[in-house]
């Protein structure tokens, strides 16, 4: 991988707002040194992208609903603890088993930011849910405004 920044939507599109990241990463515009790729739920073909190195990861996936579907957050990854709960699981699509897998091939995770939607269903089905589809602009500015500001890091601060 030549790309500074991999911007990946994670999720599966069967799985109703699970989709989420997918969706979002349709609508990501292209930049030089940022790559944007929709894995959905090929989380080791992920794993084996990041053994090629880039300087971030920003991750694009539905989260678990605190009672708010549609609410977007964006934080920074804690990589102990999301490889810690999860074991290397070929077959298992979430951050915390990428990671695992990731370190089981002897890899380590870039900086990673996670843009990511409270979901209102994940019930079988193909399309979001109407609340979590109206959050998906909102989910694409967070990502440029992401990408924008790992961009503009000196390599220094890495």
């Amino acid at each position: 991988m030549t790309s500074r920044i991999l911007v990946a939507g994670i999720g599966n599109i069967f799985l109703g707002d699970d989709g989420f990241g997918s969706e979002v990463i349709r609508r990501v515009s292209t930049l030089p040194n940022v790559e944007s790729v929709d894995y959905g739920i090929r989380g080791m073909h992920l794993a084996y992208d990041l053994l090629d190195g880039c300087e971030a990861l920003v991750l694009v996936d539905a989260v678990p609903s605190r009672g708010a579907p549609g609410t977007l957050h964006v934080f920074e990854a804690d990589h102990e603890s999301l490889t810690a709960a999860s074991g290397l699981d070929a077959h298992a699509m979430d951050p915390g088993a990428v990671f695992a897998s990731l370190n089981a091939l002897g890899g380590t995770p870039p900086h990673t930011v996670i843009v990511g939607c409270e979901v209102d269903s994940v019930e079988e089905g193909i399309g979001l849910s109407d609340t979590v589809a109206a959050a998906v602009p909102e989910a694409v500015q967070a990502v440029q405004r992401v990408v924008a500001a790992l961009l503009a890091r000196s390599p220094a601060e890495g």
